[in-house]
């Protein structure tokens, strides 16, 4: 029987190190091939590539590659036949409309982007009077001189207001994830790859959101201070040494912790220690 081949699309350009660090942080650090874009990875039956994400999602539509790496809007853009696996939340960006002033002028408008079908379907939607004006990068130094409005996809709004631009309306927002073509997914073989491949991604991501908590207290108050513990399912919960109490530990919210500090030193914590995770696999 021949070995189904799992071929994995890396993402070239702004979302490169994001999806690098967490492979790495998953066990599958990317190493260097002898062709500067076909990387190797340390697990058996996987071949890597790396291409521009809009290329990646063509890519997965045609079969050519079975799993990659993309951003949400550039699905949304190309409108293609995609699983999405995971979305791992990395390089948050909003597709927004923007203008030298934060109101459109009533009259016909020059609109730039490399959002062609988002951008149109935007237009109609609006209402505008509107030409589009396909864009090949640098989309935000069209205006005023060569386009009215530009839509185009922005982290924090940086570089919009460095060239003078304000959001008009937001189109939607996008993160990286990661897609498969749907024909791979009925791949016996390619499936338990597949599925495997994206348990470890997700451990790495569940563990970024989490922390663990340990904390000591006496057996009176242990009730009151699990009570205060969101943990996954139960804390793990260990007598100490001459009966003095108890150790509870437990995964907890990463964004929760300043609250959850508190209330458990409230209710009776002591020696509170927090530590990083790796992975969580439940």
């Amino acid at each position: 029987m021949t070995e189904s081949i799992v071929r994995l699309a890396l993402p070239k350009g702004r979302m490169e190190t994001g999806v690098l660090a967490l492979l790495a942080d998953a066990g599958l650090p990317v190493r260097a091939g002898s062709r500067e874009y076909r990387p190797t990875l340390p697990i058996d039956g996987w071949d890597a590539k790396i291409l521009k994400p809009q290329n990646i999602i063509e890519m997965l539509h045609f079969g050519s590659r079975d799993v990659g790496f993309a951003g949400a809007d550039w699905v949304c853009e190309l409108d293609v036949d995609v699983v999405e696996l995971l979305d791992t939340e990395l390089d948050p960006v909003q597709l927004v409309a923007a203008a030298p002033q934060a109101k459109l002028p009533q009259r016909h408008l020059m609109i730039a982007s490399e959002y062609e079908r988002l951008t149109t379907e935007w237009i109609k939607a609006k209402g505008l009077d509107a030409t589009f004006v396909r864009s090949y990068g640098a989309t935000e130094v069209f205006p005023p001189e060569d386009a009215d409005c530009i839509v185009d996809n922005t982290a924090s709004g940086s570089t919009l207001r460095a060239n003078g631009l304000e959001i008009v309306d937001t189109l939607m927002t996008s993160s990286t994830r990661l897609l498969a073509n749907p024909d791979a997914m009925e791949d016996v073989g390619k499936r338990e790859s597949i599925d495997s491949f994206v348990l470890l991604l997700k451990s790495v991501l569940d563990a970024r959101r989490r922390v663990m908590l340990e904390v000591n207290v006496s057996g009176e108050l242990l009730e009151s201070v699990v009570a205060a513990l969101p943990c996954m399912r139960e804390p793990t919960i260990s007598p100490l040494h001459g009966n003095a109490g108890y150790a509870v530990k437990a995964a907890v919210p990463r964004k929760d912790l300043p609250k959850i500090i508190v209330e458990v030193k409230a209710r009776g914590g002591t020696d509170i220690v927090v530590s990083g995770l790796a992975q969580i696999v439940p």
